[in-house]
């Protein structure tokens, strides 16, 4: 790490210095170096408060900057700051930009062309379902997946991101050595490999619960959109469609079961003019995206269980009303909701309106709701 740079990362571990104190630190001192070595009250007439000018001095005589530049190293942990032709573009827009991330991987042109999923940590069946279906669809058309590596839906995407051989983007509410939920260590490595990690907050940083927050205006500011999968009315996800809406982001939601607490916040930011995702190409849609040349002639997806199966075959001759299926296969409404949902988004099924649906891949027949 260049010399320029490790004041950068000694500022990082002062807690309410960010961007907008670092530009004025720079305009009052120059540079970074003079600014980590001001007196208190050179501090103080640059604008700094009584309490950050406490916190600078007080980090500053106890932070060994040499030992912290090398524990980076040691980590494979790159410090970007926001001078840095490295610092992803999208985030120079938002509001309060980190100063400073910290990243285990990549930030490549490509991962402009992104959308942050997010939802519940107590994903159901459903969700869990309609996470990894649409997801693989956005990736194998190229698209990166953002998320914040929580339980849930969160860690479904980027797994599901993985496994279709695509590109993820974890922003982290802690320092990248300290994982969390600890589970998803595996799923940390696997996404600094196939992807990037990324966090304001410089290694030995414990998670806390006001950093989840903060950690989400910056899901919201690198991706195009937001896709929101399941959500309590008061919830995370919300706050990352908050700051989406609030930076002209487009914002998604995945209908759900108006029975479901989980479901009520989508259903509610559907309500208040978020996008339903009705299938797929909605996303790309919403986001004006069009498949990459690589992609364009992906094949409309079979059935993936029985469930679907079944549903497909019963929809072999005609469009049916939801009742007529619960009728035909003997299948439970949820279920039958949620596979309509997977072949809604696979392109193999056409919601006509109604709740009547169409299986494609055959001759269009019109069909008029009463």
């Amino acid at each position: 790490m260049g010399e320029r740079n490790t004041y950068w990362l000694g500022f990082s571990h002062v807690p309410g210095v960010g961007s907008v104190r670092i530009k004025q630190l720079l305009d009052a001192f120059g540079t970074l170096e003079l600014a980590w070595k001001a007196t208190r009250t050179d501090l103080r007439r640059a604008g700094m408060g009584p309490k950050t000018t406490d916190s600078i001095l007080r980090v500053r005589s106890s932070l060994d900057l040499d030992r912290a530049q090398s524990k980076l190293e040691r980590l494979g942990i790159e410090l970007v700051t926001l001078l840095s032709p490295k610092y992803p573009e999208p985030l120079k827009h938002i509001t309060s930009p980190p100063a400073c991330l910290f990243v285990k991987g990549s930030w490549v042109q490509d991962d402009r062309e992104s959308v942050a999923v997010v939802g519940t940590r107590q994903a159901s069946k459903y969700g869990k379902l309609v996470t990894e279906s649409l997801v693989q669809s956005l990736a194998e058309r190229g698209l990166t997946i953002i998320s914040g590596l929580a339980k849930g839906i969160d860690g479904l995407a980027h797994w599901a991101a993985l496994n279709a051989g695509g590109r993820t983007i974890a922003v982290l509410g802690s320092g990248l050595d300290e994982i969390y939920p600890a589970e998803h260590r595996r799923l940390a490595n696997s996404i600094g490999e196939q992807g990037a990690l990324f966090s304001e907050y410089p290694p030995g940083r414990r998670p806390e619960g006001h950093h989840f927050p903060a950690r989400n205006r910056i899901i919201a500011g690198l991706a195009k959109g937001v896709i929101v999968i399941e959500a309590a009315e008061r919830s995370g996800a919300l706050i990352t469609a908050g700051f989406a809406a609030d930076q002209g982001k487009e914002v998604f939601a995945v209908p759900g079961d108006v029975t479901r607490k989980t479901s009520r916040g989508t259903n509610r930011l559907i309500q208040d003019g978020a996008t339903p995702i009705l299938q797929m190409d909605d996303v790309l849609d919403g986001l004006h995206l069009f498949a990459s040349p690589a992609t364009a002639g992906v094949a409309v997806k079979g059935p993936e269980d029985a469930t679907q199966t079944q549903i497909l075959k019963a929809l072999e001759n005609e469009p049916a009303h939801i009742d007529t299926l619960y009728q035909m296969t003997g299948l439970p409404i949820q279920e039958i909701q949620a596979a309509l949902a997977l072949l809604e988004l696979g392109g193999s099924v056409k919601h006509l309106g109604g709740m009547h649906y169409q299986r494609l891949g055959e001759e269009p027949i019109e069909y008029i709701v009463d």
